[in-house]
C-alpha cells in the first residue's frame, strides 16, 4: 500500500486529507475515504487508516516545531529590537511634553544622541535571554493544544484562539524576567545617559538583575507579569486566529495549499499588526508598570541636573505611573499600582485615549514584521528539517 500526503501547511491543517492513492494486486486506485470500486469495505478501511497516516504527515514533529519557532522569533525580534527600543521611549517617557513627537524623530534622535549599541539596541541581550526559549516553548505548546483540540472536534477558530493564549501563558514564566531587564534598559539608554532621564542607570544586564534583586527583591524581576499576560494573551490568541484564517483564505484564493512567498509573508504581517494595534493600551500599561519610580524621586529629578538625578533614584527604581510630574495636576494622587484596570483609567483621566496609544506606530510596525519574520521563517526551516530527515531516511525507506 502507498499513499500520498499534501504539502506540509505552516501550523498544520484542520482537515485530514481525503484523495489517498491505494494499490493493489499491482493495479493503483483513486478513492476517496469512503471508498470507490470493487471492494468498498476494505478500500473504505485502508482509506481511513491512510488519511491518519497522511494528517500526522502533515504535522512536524514537535522538535522541529519547537526548534523552527524558536530560530524564527529570536531571528524576529532581533531584527526588530531598536523599533521596539523606540516604542518602549515613546511609551515610558518621564518627560512632558515627551521628547519624541514620532517614530523617526525618536528614531534619530536615540542613534544621534547615544548611538546604535547603548541607544537603539539598549537590552538587547536582556532580550535574547528570554526570546529563544519563549518561543520554543510556545511553539511546542501551541502544536500540542491545538492538535488536541482539533482531534476532539472541537470548532477551528476556536481551537487556534485558545492554542495561542495557553501557549503564551505557558511561555511567560520564561519571559518576563528578560522583558523587565529589557524595558528598564531600552527606556535607560547608554550607562550615565545625558541625553534622556529614565529613573534608571544600569551598567549591564547582569548589573541591572543584580540590582533589582537587591534593591526591589527577586520578585521584582516578575514586575507587571500580570499586565504583561494581559497584553500578551490576547496578542498570541488574536494574531494566531488571525494568520490561521489569513492563510485558509489565502489557499482558497490559490486554489492551493503552497501559497507562495508572497502570501506567506502577506498573512504574517497582518496578523501581527492588527493584533499589536488592538492590544496597544495593554503595552503602554505593561510598560508603564515595569519601569515605575516612585514620585519623591520624580520631584528630585526636577529639581537636579539629568546625571544627579539618576544617582538619587538609583536605590529606589520606581515609576509612577503618569507620564511624568508635570503631566499630573498636584491634585491628582500619584498612583503606583500593577492594577492593568486601573493603569488604563488613569492613563485616560491624565492623558486621554491618546495615552492609551502611544507608540502605536512602532508597535505595529514591529509587531508585523516581527511576525512576518518569525512565520515565515518557521515555514522555512521546518521544510529545511524535513528535507534532511528525508535524507536521512534514504531514498529506499519507506
Amino acid at each position: 500500500m502507498s499513499f500520498t500526503t499534501r504539502p506540509q501547511s505552516l501550523l498544520g491543517s484542520a482537515e485530514p486529507a481525503q484523495t489517498v492513492d491505494i494499490q493493489q494486486d499491482g493495479v493503483s486506485q483513486s478513492g476517496s475515504k469512503h471508498g470507490i470500486g470493487k471492494d468498498n469495505t476494505n478500500q473504505h478501511a485502508v482509506a481511513d487508516i491512510t488519511a491518519e497516516d497522511d494528517m500526522e504527515l502533515m504535522r512536524p514533529p514537535y522538535l522541529h516545531a519547537m526548534l523552527a519557532g524558536g530560530i524564527g522569533g529570536t531571528s524576529g525580534d532581533a531584527l526588530m529590537h531598536s523599533l521596539d527600543t523606540v516604542k518602549t521611549r515613546q511609551q515610558g517617557d518621564p518627560h512632558w511634553p515627551p521628547k519624541y513627537t514620532s517614530l523617526g524623530d525618536a528614531y534619530l534622535k536615540i542613534f544621534r544622541q547615544e548611538g546604535f549599541r547603548r541607544g537603539l539596541y539598549g537590552g538587547f541581550s536582556a532580550a535574547m535571554l528570554g526570546s529563544f526559549p519563549g518561543t520554543v516553548v510556545f511553539f511546542g505548546t501551541y502544536e500540542f493544544t491545538k492538535r488536541r483540540m482539533l482531534d476532539y472536534g472541537i470548532n477551528p477558530s476556536f481551537s487556534y484562539l485558545a492554542s495561542g493564549f495557553l501557549a503564551d501563558f505557558a511561555a511567560s514564566v520564561l519571559y518576563v524576567p528578560s522583558e523587565v531587564l529589557k524595558t528598564r534598559l531600552q527606556l535607560q539608554g547608554r550607562y550615565n545617559n545625558p541625553f534622556f532621564y529614565s529613573g534608571y542607570n544600569y551598567k549591564s544586564t547582569w548589573h541591572a538583575a543584580k540590582t533589582i534583586a537587591r534593591t526591589e527583591g527577586v520578585l521584582a524581576l516578575y514586575s507587571g507579569y500580570k499586565a504583561t499576560i494581559v497584553r500578551d494573551l490576547p496578542f498570541s490568541a488574536i494574531q494566531f486566529a488571525l494568520y490561521e484564517q489569513f492563510r485558509q483564505l489565502s489557499m482558497g484564493f490559490t486554489n492551493s495549499t503552497d501559497i507562495g512567498l508572497g502570501l506567506e509573508a502577506l498573512t504574517a504581517v497582518s496578523a501581527g499588526g492588527i493584533a499589536g494595534a488592538v492590544t496597544c493600551p495593554l503595552d503602554v500599561v505593561k510598560t508603564r508598570i515595569q519601569t515605575q519610580i516612585t514620585p519623591d524621586n520624580h520631584q528630585q529629578a526636577s529639581q537636579a541636573s539629568k546625571l544627579e538625578s539618576v544617582a538619587k533614584v538609583a536605590k529606589n527604581q520606581k515609576r509612577s505611573l503618569h507620564s511624568g510630574p508635570r503631566t499630573v495636576p498636584k491634585t491628582v494622587p500619584t498612583l503606583d499600582t500593577s492594577s492593568v484596570v486601573t493603569g488604563l483609567r488613569m492613563i485616560y483621566k491624565t492623558e486621554g485615549v491618546g495615552g492609551w496609544f502611544r507608540g502605536v506606530g512602532p508597535r505595529f510596525v514591529w509587531t508585523s514584521v516581527q511576525s512576518g519574520t518569525m512565520l515565515v521563517m518557521y515555514q522555512y526551516l521546518l521544510k529545511q528539517f524535513e528535507r534532511l530527515s528525508e535524507k536521512e531516511d534514504g531514498p529506499g525507506s519507506v
